[in-house]
Formats: structure tokens, C-alpha cells, sequence
């Protein structure tokens, strides 16, 4: 398996878009050693994360090995690209983005320095005076490798996301948009339709938002957000927002029948199995001393990464880390992934269905 260029992480990166994310990133990588560049379509933005210190200067950096996308959706391909390009030459740049779509973005960047993401993570807070370094601390970021990305820039982006506190998920780009679109797109948007019913109604009766208690703000917190980002998360994820808007609508109807029938158990039915679910979120940080690898002998060839995470995302399980071992000769080397040891047979058992010849070694 053929190795990339040496490089010492943690090393120089440049930020495009300095808001609430973008701050957050550039935080986030000053504590964990780098040293941080950022620009931003707003001057002042720029200016301001500097003054915060969330960047150490304002501007781009052509020396820089990772650059992070931190602008609207819609602006990210044709950004990156643009990039891409000017840098054709420098094979040991990264550049990943934080957008809350994917498949659109990545359909559009045939580049394999380009490995899409998007962090879990968020805040009611807007633009970069709501940023802060530990944002990430605890969240999911999911990461999208394509069927060129070689294992060995995955693995540097991972560990990249790792020092920012969080741990990662890879997913195909379509799954990740199906999925988002369910926890965070369509929740959104009912988030925002709850308060602006209560906004309208509280017009009429004026004691009406006195009365919120804790269960409505914490319903309606992320209608707080800025909502810039989210007419280009609507329209490029429409499809998957559509059958989430449908399947709630559904949802609703039926609890609406229930209700008017006096449907006793139904309702408790519906609320019983609600509470369970709830309660059996997974927690965000997997236990280290619960750890096992899957040693995987794969060939270096494009789209063996892509296989070995799809597998994983089809299966729940959460990769902590990737490591590398690569052969003293020949094309073939061995791809390690840490996941929990509740995991780690049924994920191996699914890859040798796939033809793939792997071990598993607790830690």
C-alpha cells in the first residue's frame, strides 16, 4: 500500500467562513496546537475572530495542509473546487467542509483530497461571538470518504476530528442526508413551526409565553439558530425533508384519531414506546478500555475504504479510530478499525460475508 507524503499533524490550516461553526473549528484547532488562518465573505467576520481568537490571522495560507469549508451549502463545491485546482500539486492537502448536506456537494468534487463532513453539533447562538472551542466536545461528526479516498487520508482527517473532542461516523453521502433529514432537518423545521405558532398565538394572549416551561424551550431551542444555512439544507435535501415532513404528518394523524376516539391505550401506546426510545439514545463516547480491532488485509485500490465504512454505517457501528499498517513491499497492507467490542464480531462477520479476511483482537 503506497504512503502518502509525510506530514506532521498537528501542522497549519485555513478556516473559510469564520461564524459560529467556522470560529468554533478554528478554537478548537488552536487548543489542539495548529495554527489557524481564516477568511470570510464578511471582513469584518474575519476581523472579529481574530479579535476573539479563534484564528491567528486573517487571510489565506497556500502552505496550509487542511483547509476546512465553513460556508453556506450551496457554495461549498464550487469553493472547494476552486481550490482543489489552484493547489493541484500538493498532495498532502485535506479539505472537508461542515455542511449539513452531502450526496449534492460530493457528486460535484471528483477529488479524493476532498473527504466531505459534517459535525453534529450546533448552538441557538449566531455568528462567531457565539463560538467557542469545546462545541465539539462529545458530538458525532460524520465523515464521507468516496470510493478514491485512500485510507491513509481518511485516517489523517479522523484523527483530525478526534482532537477536536469528537468521534466520527462514516457514512455514504446519500445515508448521511436520509438520516440528517430525520434528526435534524425535519426536527428543525418543527421546532420553528411550534414557535412561530406560539409566537402568533401569544399575540392574542399576551401571558401565553409566560407560560413556556422547560419542555417547550428545550423543543424549540434550535429555532433559535441562524437561519441563513437552512433555506440551501431545505431545497438540496428536499427529498429526504419531504418523506420525513410526510411520515410525522402521518404520525400525527394518528395520535389525532386516537385523541378524538379517546383512545386510551393507543395514546399510551404511542407515548410508552416514545419514552423507551428516548431512553435508549447511545451515549456520545464509546468507553476506551471497550475497544476491539478489526484487522482487515485489503489490497490499495479505490474504493476498499468506501466498502469497509459503508459496511460499518449499515451496521450502526461507530469506528473510533483507523489505523494504517502498510506492507514492507507489494500493494496489499492491513486496514485496522477500532470499534467497540459489543460490536466487533457481528461487524467482522458481515465483512467476511463481503469476501473480505479480518480478525478481531480486543484491546
Amino acid at each position: 500500500m503506497t504512503s502518502p507524503p509525510e506530514v506532521t499533524e498537528p501542522g497549519r490550516a485555513v478556516i473559510y467562513g469564520t461564524g459560529l461553526i467556522g470560529g468554533s473549528v478554528g478554537f478548537a484547532l488552536r487548543q489542539a496546537g495548529w495554527y489557524v488562518s481564516g477568511t470570510d465573505q464578511e471582513p469584518g467576520a474575519a476581523f472579529r475572530a481574530l479579535e476573539r481568537g479563534a484564528i491567528d490571522e486573517v487571510g489565506d495560507d497556500p502552505t496550509a495542509t487542511l483547509v476546512v469549508l465553513c460556508t453556506p451549502a450551496q457554495s461549498v463545491a464550487v469553493l472547494a473546487r476552486k481550490i482543489l485546482a489552484e493547489r493541484s500539486g500538493q498532495q498532502d492537502l485535506l479539505v472537508t467542509d461542515v455542511a449539513g448536506i452531502k450526496a449534492s456537494i460530493c457528486r460535484q468534487i471528483d477529488d479524493d483530497r476532498f473527504i466531505g463532513g459534517h459535525p453534529m453539533a450546533g448552538s441557538e447562538q449566531i455568528g462567531i461571538d457565539g463560538a467557542r472551542g469545546d462545541l465539539f466536545l462529545g458530538a458525532t461528526w460524520v465523515l464521507t470518504p468516496g470510493a478514491n479516498t485512500a485510507p491513509d487520508r481518511y485516517a489523517r482527517l479522523l484523527t483530525i476530528v478526534r482532537q477536536l473532542g469528537s468521534q466520527a461516523i462514516a457514512l455514504s453521502p446519500e445515508d448521511h442526508d436520509r438520516m440528517v433529514a430525520l434528526v435534524s432537518h425535519v426536527p428543525h423545521l418543527v421546532a420553528a413551526s411550534l414557535m412561530n405558532g406560539a409566537a402568533e398565538a401569544s399575540e392574542g394572549d399576551a401571558a401565553l409565553l409566560q407560560l413556556a416551561a422547560g419542555g417547550f424551550r428545550d423543543m424549540t431551542r434550535v429555532a433559535a439558530g441562524d437561519p441563513g444555512i437552512w433555506p440551501d439544507v431545505c431545497i438540496q435535501n428536499s427529498e429526504a425533508i419531504l418523506e420525513g415532513l410526510d411520515d410525522l404528518g402521518t404520525r400525527i394523524d394518528q395520535i389525532r384519531q386516537a385523541i378524538a376516539s379517546s383512545d386510551r391505550d393507543s395514546i399510551h401506546a404511542v407515548l410508552s414506546r416514545a419514552s423507551a426510545s428516548r431512553r435508549a439514545l447511545p451515549g456520545q463516547v464509546l468507553n476506551p478500555d471497550h475497544l476491539a480491532q478489526v484487522r482487515i488485509p485489503v489490497p490499495d485500490q479505490a474504493g476498499v475504504l468506501a466498502a469497509v465504512t459503508g459496511t460499518a454505517s449499515d451496521l450502526g457501528v461507530s469506528v473510533v479510530d483507523v489505523e494504517i499498517a502498510h506492507s514492507v513491499e507489494g500493494d496489499r497492507g492491513v486496514l485496522i478499525m477500532v470499534v467497540s467490542v459489543d460490536d466487533a464480531e457481528r461487524y467482522a462477520t458481515e465483512l467476511r460475508s463481503q469476501s473480505f479476511v479480518c480478525t478481531v483482537q480486543e484491546l
